[in-house]
């Protein structure tokens, strides 16, 4: 563990997990271990916060269609953040919704064929649509996007899409933000890393941070009563927006700037530990 990560108080240091009244969670290398699976008996935990009137938030750069296939028959016990917090669901109801305009997300289009890095995959509603030329990484696109449509002209696209999404097969996500995509789009719009392998935009104001502050509203909950835990770029206004700031033990060294507390990695099932936690300290 980076010896930052060791200088965070553990997350059992803090004096109010018993006033937690939302958890809010990434997915990718923070929920799920490295091999995608999720905490044993999952489920039991989400219904028991549920029954405790506490809320499970999944927030996750995926879209709503794969983070529902990815808690089956849970959607009116938790809440669905999607897309960095483009469309939030609580459950089972739609509490907001940011649509890109069609001609801005075609300029992002240009924008990534001209620079000649990357794959744009373009988040709908419905489904990603992503150039036929890039169905050689469908095994890996799956693993995000259950609903995918190929098409030989993605610049024709006219679709609600509320999230705008480049993979870089070679990992190299991070040094074409610095070096192109934040000063070309930063002050119209957010945008971000989610990894090594992506970089998400998404209209002004959308972040996962803005997305917890949405969903406490909905709830009549306060900001500083929700938990939240993440491991990587698109994580951090969400883990500053939150009383309880959680970074995971996997976490990269510089997330450790952006929250409060500690918890056991993905591969030792940190958020589940939190949870039972949470509800232990009720």
């Amino acid at each position: 563990m980076p010896q930052k990560l060791q200088n965070l108080p553990n997350f059992n240091e803090d004096a109010g997990l018993k006033d937690v009244k939302v958890v809010a969670s990434d997915m990718d290398c923070t929920l799920l271990a490295d091999d995608g699976t999720m905490p044993p008996r999952m489920a039991e935990r989400i219904l028991a916060l549920d029954a405790a009137g506490l809320t499970f938030c999944a927030a996750s750069g995926r879209p709503n269609y794969t983070l529902a296939e990815m808690f089956p028959g849970l959607q009116d016990h938790m809440a669905l953040m999607s897309d960095n917090g483009a469309a939030i669901y609580c459950r089972g109801e739609l509490v907001y919704e940011s649509l890109i305009p069609v001609a801005e997300y075609r300029r992002m289009i240009d924008f990534t064929l001209a620079d000649g890095r990357g794959c744009p995959t373009v988040c709908g509603i419905e489904a990603c649509f992503i150039r036929s030329c890039d169905r050689k990484y469908d095994d890996y696109f799956r693993t995000f996007y259950k609903k995918i449509v190929y098409m030989d002209d993605i610049t024709t696209l006219e679709a609600d899409v509320n999230k705008y999404t480049v993979f870089f097969p070679g990992n190299d996500s991070e040094e074409v933000y610095r070096e192109t995509y934040r000063d070309a789009w930063s002050d119209r719009y957010t945008v971000t890393n989610a990894g090594k392998m992506w970089i998400d935009m998404m209209n002004p104001g959308v972040d996962k941070g803005a997305g917890l502050a949405r969903l406490c509203e909905h709830l009549g909950v306060r900001l500083d009563d929700a938990c939240a835990l993440g491991d990587t770029y698109n994580d951090i206004q969400m883990l500053e927006a939150a009383g309880h700031g959680y970074v995971v033990a996997n976490a990269e060294e510089h997330m450790c700037a952006h929250a409060g507390w500690i918890a056991p990695s993905n591969n030792d099932r940190g958020v589940a530990t939190v949870i039972d936690a949470v509800l232990a300290a009720r």
